[in-house]
Parts: C-alpha cells; structure tokens; sequence
C-alpha cells in the first residue's frame, strides 16, 4: 500500500517545493531559495498559513520542516521581476516563487510573467484563484465572464507563460508540479511558470504519497552537438573571409565564456555581443570589438555591415541585435546559429547547430584547429575597437557643465566597480548607453534586462541579485527618474530584509530614451517631460516639483546628494564603506550628449501630416527602411 501523509495543498506545494533541486555538470544546489509574495484573502488562509507553519517548524529545530524562506514584498511585480533577476544571475539553475491573492494580485505579476518568458528565466508563480465549488461566486474581486464560469483573470498568464496549469482537485497537483519542474529546469523550453491556486483548494486536505515529498534532482541538460551539425558549421566558417560572431545571453547562461574566448583567440573571429551576452568575453581580449545593433559600437557595427558569415551563439535575434534587421548589410551573407532552441538556431535561414554553447564552441574549436582569419582582418578588428575605445573615453569623461551627462556617472561607475560586482538596468536610454560604452569584464558584472525592456525592473532587481551574489559584492542598480516612480516600494523591502545595496538615482526631469526618440521622429518630445501644466493648457510648465531623493529616504534608506561627478565619485566610496542601503542622488542633462548613433531602429513615422518636423522626419524614414531586408 503506498504510504500517504495528510496535508493541504497549500502544505503539500510548500514542503514539495523545498526538496526540489537542480544540477548541471555535477553540481547540485536547491532550485528554489524562497518565497516572494504578499497575502490576501486567496492566499493568506491556504499559501500563507503553509509558509508559516513551515517557518515555525524550522525555529522549533523540526528537521523535516520545509526550507522555503519567505519575503514580503511591497508590489506582486517586483516579487517577479526579483524572482527573475536571481534567476538570471544564478545563470537559470535557481529561482523563487512568487505568490499572490485573486484579482489585481494575481494580474499585477502579468507584467513580470511576460519579462521571465521573454527573457527565457525561469520563476514560479503561484496565483489565487476563484472558488472551485461556486459557492461564493462571484467572489471578492472575481471577474465574471457571461460566456462561461470557468475563466478567471489567471487565464490572462497563457500567453505569457511556458507552463500554465490551475489545480481544481488535489489530485491534480502531482501532474501538475511535476510538469512544472520539467519546464523550469528545461534550458531550451524555460521562462515563466504559472499555476493557478484556488482559494478553496488550498486550503483542502488530501492524502498525499510520501514519495511525492522525497528529496527530487533535476538535471539540467547540455545538449550535445549532433556531428554532422558541428561539421556543417564549421564547413561554413572555412570558407568564410570576414565571419563575426554575436554572442548573446546563452553564452553567459551556459558557462561558455571561457570556451568563447578560447575559440576567439585561436580562429581569430572577432566577436561582438548583445545586452544579454555582454560580459560572455571580456572587453580587453583582443577580439573583442563591443556591442552590435542599434545601440552597438561602431567596431562591431561596421563589422557587421562587412561580415560575409554571421555565428549567432545563444541570442534570439532582437530587432535591436539586427537593426531592424539592417545592419548585416552584405548582400551575401550568411548566418549560422547555435543555440539549445531550435526556434532561436533556424532564424535567418541560418545553418543550425541546435546544442549547447559551451559543448558546441568546444566542438568547433576542435573541428576548426589550425584554421584562422587572416591577419589582416584581426587586425583591422583590434584597430576598430581600438578607435571606439577613444570614443568611450571621451563619452566617459566629458565633464559637462552645470549638469553631466549620464555617461558620466556610467563611466564613474565602471572605473570604480570591482570585476565581480553587478551592475543592473533595464529601460530607458540607458541601456543603450550601457551597451555601447560599459566594459564588462566577466560574465557576472552587466545585468541588464533588455528583452522586456521593463521600466520598473531595476529596484526590485538589486534584491534579488544581492540575494544572489552575497553580501562580499557590490550590487548596484542605476535607476530613471521616470523608471524609479513606477516601482520604487521595493527599497522597503531590502531596508525590511537588512540587505545592502546601492542606488544610483538620476534625475533629469523626464523620460530621456523617448523623448529623444520623439524628437527624431517628428513628433517634438511631446509628453516626455515632467512639467506642469501652464496657462496655454500644455504640459510645458515648470518642472514638477517632486523630491526623489526625500522620496528615496522615506523608504528607509541612506540617501547621499551629488553635485557633480567628483562629489558623485566620493559619494560612492562612502556607499560601499556603509553596510545599508544607499541611494545616490544626482541631476543629469536631459539632452545627454549620448554616444554617438551608428546603426538604426524601425520605428514607423506617420506617413501624413500637418507638421513640418513629422514630414521631415518621414521622409528620413524611408530612406532609412531603404536598407531593410529579411535575412534569407
């Protein structure tokens, strides 16, 4: 007779989740590090009393008490977006779960389920639901469709996750987590995992086999290069004369950095990267040339406008690897993609090596030995990069007068942070800023989290990375004005967790990557500024008279005024010396200057108009598309 154990389901999620772990390449670490969340009346009675129980039989010194630590957090988004930065800094091999009440609860995490999937990192969302028995209905908060009673808003998570599921019997929660394990754990298939928790069922009881509770290990696959793929490919790069490879973030998420750079040196193959694969090779290693696209370098953008082969390894192609796809601009190039997804490895048309990347830049290196790029060709590489060097120099070191620009506090930044320490962003002008002039030095020091491009993401980022990385790293999140008032409450929840990390808040009195855009496209920065409304009924006042920095404090955290680039640098040393959380405040120029722009965006432009600055700008606009193609 199979021996069962009495718990709710809410129990039995909590305790199976705690003897869940991961392992790759012989190393074995748990897959969940805790709980996010906040309760209401969906969760506080079923999820809520499950942690709880578990926290208290942990205390009391129960050695089968579940490990599966809880954090209050203070928007069910941040929870995610938290969720997701662990887990893109554990490299996939680790998450959290994230739980939340019915209603606007559940679908505040949408948003952050869309960044994980996009991303393709994995966290657990664990959402209340409506009552299955119908008693109630329509419960609290329940959102009531005339066409059937069996939706709620939970079903909005289909399209944004990998896995979705809703749990109306106990028995179904054995399939059900299961699968989503298999998911989460699976490099090619992993992104955002959801599944549904009805109020009434968490709190039910059911005999549950034991052997559902016992200690689980999850492998994480490298999927092994198929020779005939690895011949074809490296077939492709022998007749290539200027090939380029675009390293992109499952380099980084295979452990293929160091692979990567022993293949660069020995073929002589310069190598350009995303915002996701920054860092996959240090920015000094001869081959390097820098950031490709519409926010890339001009090294590896004139690279790339010149390269008869593109090897993309681990990117999935974003419109602005490509440029919109522009910037592969020889007439006959070709591309061959490596990648653990055969979705991501066939774009293009490209010659697929669907595999890992540190087993398939292994392969190559060993099928390639005794092969290179011609000399001349690395040294035309080696002196692009150097003379965008001197850009990132100049960009660096501007000294602008009254207000710097904001890649002066990115250049202060980078000269002062140590190789290991993190550095995080997400939307805005400053990832591109970022990818164009940040010089990564390992795989670990640039986290920015451009695939969702979610302005809200950088705060309650920097806890979930410093939950990651430890307190003998510096984790430093650089933050908008206009990304810091849609999600700043999460500083309360690193001041409420004793975790030190340092803002760096800059304020430039509205939304700079927009408005700019704005501007090229003729529509005159309208509503990108943050000023009041003035007499003419336009929002072209004075600037509003919002104090981030008080703001900043009343979270409960250190706040340290910098006028300047000096007094920013000096600011920063005091930050790191504090075991609190810090936040430094400073006033950029809205107008930059910003980096040099060598590559373009498909962003349409009205094709009629009344205004001269929109007509100009359309036409601008088709000379641009001109260049366009699909890459076939």
């Amino acid at each position: 007779m199979t021996q069962t154990v009495r718990l709710t389901v809410a129990q039995a999620v909590v305790k199976f989740l705690a003897n869940q772990y991961s392992e790759r390449d012989g190393i074995e670490q748990k897959l969940f590090a805790g709980c996010f969340g906040i309760f209401g009346h969906g969760n506080v009675a079923g999820l809520g009393q499950a942690l709880l129980q578990a926290e208290l039989q942990k205390l009391d010194g129960n050695p089968d008490a579940p490990d599966l630590p809880y954090v209050l957090v203070r928007n069910e988004q941040g929870g995610v977006h938290a969720a997701a930065a662990y887990a893109k800094q554990k490299n996939r091999l680790q998450t959290w779960v994230v739980t939340s009440s019915i209603g606007p609860g559940a679908t505040n995490m949408v948003t952050g389920a869309a960044l994980a999937t996009t991303n393709r990192v994995p966290v657990l969302l664990l959402p209340s639901d409506i009552f299955v028995t119908r008693y109630p209905d329509p419960v609290l908060q329940q959102l009531e469709d005339p066409r059937t009673l069996d939706i709620s808003v939970n079903d909005a998570f289909k399209p944004v996750s990998r896995f979705w599921d809703r749990i109306n019997r106990p028995e179904q929660l054995v399939p059900s987590l299961m699968n989503a394990m298999r998911v989460l754990t699976d490099p090619a298939e992993t992104g955002a995992v959801t599944v549904c928790m009805p109020q009434d069922v968490q709190a039910e009881a059911f005999d549950f086999p034991v052997e559902f509770f016992a200690k689980r290990v999850w492998h994480v696959a490298r999927p092994a290069p198929e020779p005939a793929m690895l011949a074809r490919v490296a077939e492709q790069i022998r007749a290539a004369k200027r090939p380029l490879i675009v390293a992109g973030g499952g380099v980084i998420y295979s452990g293929a950095a160091e692979a990567l750079r022993t293949f660069a040196q020995a073929t002589g193959i310069p190598v350009a990267d995303t915002q996701a694969g920054k860092g996959a090779i240090n920015f000094d290693h001869r081959m390097a040339v820098g950031g490709v696209g519409s926010t890339g370098g001009s090294a590896a953008n004139t690279l790339a406008r010149e390269a008869d082969l593109v090897i993309g390894i681990g990117t999935r192609y974003s419109d602005f690897t490509t440029a919109s796809r522009t910037i592969f601009a020889n007439p006959d190039v070709r591309f061959a993609n490596i990648n653990v997804l055969g979705f991501d490895a066939a774009k293009h048309a490209a010659t697929m090596l669907v595999a890992d990347a540190k087993l398939a830049l292994e392969g190559l290196t060993g099928e390639l030995a005794g092969w290179s790029t011609d000399a001349a060709y690395q040294a035309r590489a080696e002196q692009l990069d150097g003379e965008w060097q001197q850009v990132i120099e100049e960009c660096y070191h501007r000294d602008n007068q009254p207000l710097p620009a904001q890649t002066e506090v990115f250049g202060a930044l980078n000269e002062l942070m140590g190789d290991q320490d993190v550095v995080i962003n997400a939307a805005g002008s400053m990832p591109g800023d970022l990818q164009a002039l940040w010089r990564a030095r390992t795989p670990e020091q640039y986290h920015v989290e451009y695939a969702y491009s979610c302005m809200g993401y950088e705060v309650p980022a920097a806890l979930g990375v410093k939950l990651a990385v430890g307190d003998d790293r510096q984790v430093v999140a650089i933050v908008g004005d206009g990304t810091y008032q849609m999600l700043p409450m999460e500083i309360a929840t690193v001041v409420q967790e004793g975790i030190k990390v340092i803002y760096v808040l800059l304020q430039n009195h509205g939304f700079a990557s927009i408005g700019a855009l704005s501007e090229s496209r003729g529509s005159q920065r309208f509503g990108t500024r943050y000023k009041v409304r003035s007499t003419t009924g336009r929002l072209d006042g004075e600037d509003v008279p919002f104090d981030l920095a008080a703001n900043a404090a009343s979270w409960g955290a250190d706040v340290l005024v910098c006028n300047g680039i000096a007094e920013f640098r000096a600011n920063y040393a005091k930050a790191v010396a504090s075991d609190r959380t810090t936040v430094l405040y400073i006033e950029t120029n809205l107008y930059g200057p910003n980096p040099p722009g060598t590559a373009w965006w498909d962003v349409p432009v009205s094709q009629v108009s009344e205004l001269e600055s929109t007509q100009q700008a359309y036409g601008e606009y088709v000379a641009e598309k001109a260049a366009q193609r699909h890459y076939l």
